[in-house]
């Protein structure tokens, strides 16, 4: 077994015990020497068996989306669609597709009109009541992606609409349907929907999970 899988293990049973994730991750990543991908992965994807099941519990279907009032976490939704269809997206263990790059932020680029189309055109499909997007303030042409956001959503004929928050993962907490993978969201709100790992299975679009991770640890290597 590689060093990785020996970790996951590990982590697993000190996760399962209550341990806090911080210190049993760093004391399992310093024992066995792993790499920052692979502490990175372990914290991203590696869940206690409590925690799986209830974000399960909170986790809608499409059908299930029809009539609601989505909140979306904006850039967290955006980065992880991007991640997909760039192929560096991984199915963790509780579920939910994540981005898996180190990232400070959220930079506007060329791609991020075509992504939202593609993200708003999926919702329709979905025919949720409202959809409201919130993206961080402080992230840098974060007013532009709001600008793109509310005009393909007139496009789309969506209604809700965009705007800057200062702290999204306090404002969305007020939503009972939320599109986040964050962990700190997750956990404050009653149902959660994962729209890229849904855009990627509508796609057809193949993605490793944290399973085929554990048997070829050079997946990380994207």
């Amino acid at each position: 077994m590689s060093p990785l899988f020996l970790a996951y293990e590990d982590l697993k049973y000190l996760l399962n015990r209550g341990y806090k994730k911080k210190s049993a991750l760093d004391f399992v990543a310093n024992h066995y020497t792993l790499a920052l991908k692979e502490r990175h992965f372990l914290a991203r994807c590696v869940f206690s068996d409590s925690e799986i099941e209830e974000r399960k519990k909170k986790l809608l279907k499409k059908e299930e989306i029809e009539g609601s009032v989505l909140g979306i976490d904006g850039f967290n939704v955006l980065i992880t669609l991007e991640s997909l269809l760039e192929g560096r997206a991984i199915l963790c263990e509780d579920g939910l597709l994540r981005d898996l790059e180190r990232r400070g932020g959220y930079t506007l680029n060329v791609q991020t009109p075509k992504n939202l189309e593609l993200l708003l055109g999926f919702l329709k499909l979905l025919r949720p009541s409202e959809v409201w997007f919130l993206y961080d303030a402080p992230v840098s042409k974060s007013g532009q992606v709001v600008r793109i956001t509310w005009e393909l959503m007139e496009k789309f004929g969506l209604s809700g609409g965009a705007r800057l928050s200062k702290a999204p993962d306090h404002d969305l907490k007020d939503f009972e349907v939320v599109a986040s993978s964050d962990i700190g969201i997750i956990k404050k709100v009653p149902f959660i929907v994962d729209l890229p790992c849904m855009i990627g299975e509508e796609k057809g679009i193949k993605y490793p999970s944290f399973l085929d991770v554990l048997k070829k640890p050079q997946l990380l290597g994207f």
